[in-house]
């Protein structure tokens, strides 16, 4: 690996990490004046924000799963709200096939999108259905925090306004830079080039190999995904299932806090399944 290689993927790796760190500080200093209002609002809102997170993770930007990631810790949102955001986000992958040129392509990222959405939002109603006590267990929570925070006041409004936010955005920053420098230099050790032809000779198997490459934590397996379906090496059905349960660094955020290893490994689990499933589905109808 040539020195220009390993430059190159540091900076993309340096680029792609501040992207989500301005992201995620914009958004939580707006959230420091906001902060139990907004809580408040999406808690009392949680039947129905499974809708709202699927229209939220349809942004093609790798922050937004970090950040519903953050959200879902914090119990501001409901499992079945993550995982919308999870199963609707598609990264940098939609501008991929926007910028392609390449006009079928363009095509499909309407239908891309569309389906992305309706299966979000179902999957994630029903994955609170089924989690309902959970939402009721959260409102009172927030609630608790609320009246705690009545209380309670930070030592100047600078600390709560800007320090805290910022040094919180940083370590996802660190984490984030790591994650992707990593991810980074295995895809480029095995080849993109090596992905495409393993691909186009296991077309049948196309789903269930998207969907694994989707699970990659980077936004580079969204890219390679819609690269590959760019030149004809997938299908729309391997697509739809890679990039379902692609969901960027979200779900790295949501492994690194052991305490809620159970339900990460279920989201992860219903994601994964999910993708597969609509993939085949997909491929039966459409063709491989």
């Amino acid at each position: 690996m040539s020195g220009e290689v390993v430059r190159d993927i540091i900076l993309d790796a340096l680029k792609d990490s501040a992207i989500v760190f301005a992201f995620v500080f914009i958004f939580h200093l707006v959230l420091s004046f906001i902060d139990y209002k907004f809580a408040n609002f999406l808690v009392k809102r949680k039947k129905s924000g499974p809708i709202f997170g699927a229209m939220f993770g349809l942004i093609p930007q790798c922050g937004t799963s970090v950040l519903g990631a953050d959200l879902y810790l914090k119990k501001y949102i409901s499992i079945g709200t993550i995982t919308a955001i999870f199963l609707s986000c598609s990264d940098e992958a939609v501008l991929a096939l926007l910028a392609s040129g390449n006009g079928k392509k363009v095509l499909m990222v309407l239908p891309l999108l569309a389906s992305k959405f309706i299966i979000g939002f179902v999957v994630g109603i029903l994955f609170d259905i089924i989690y309902q006590k959970q939402i009721v267990d959260d409102v009172n929570e927030v609630k608790e925090d609320e009246e705690c925070h009545t209380h309670h006041h930070e030592n100047t409004a600078f600390h709560k306004h800007f320090i805290h936010p910022l040094i919180h955005s940083l370590e996802i920053f660190i984490y984030v830079l790591l994650i992707n420098l990593i991810i980074g230099f295995i895809i480029e050790g095995v080849g993109p080039d090596n992905f495409s032809a393993f691909m186009k000779s296991n077309r049948y198997l196309s789903p269930l190999f998207a969907s694994i490459i989707g699970l990659i934590p980077n936004c580079a397996s969204s890219l390679l995904i819609s690269e590959l379906f760019i030149q004809n090496n997938l299908s729309f059905g391997a697509l739809l299932a890679g990039l379902l349960v692609n969901s960027g660094l979200g779900m790295m955020v949501l492994i690194k806090n052991f305490k809620q290893s159970k339900n990460t490994l279920l989201i992860i689990l219903v994601c994964f399944l999910t993708a597969i499933a609509v993939g085949y589905i997909t491929c039966l109808i459409f063709g491989f």
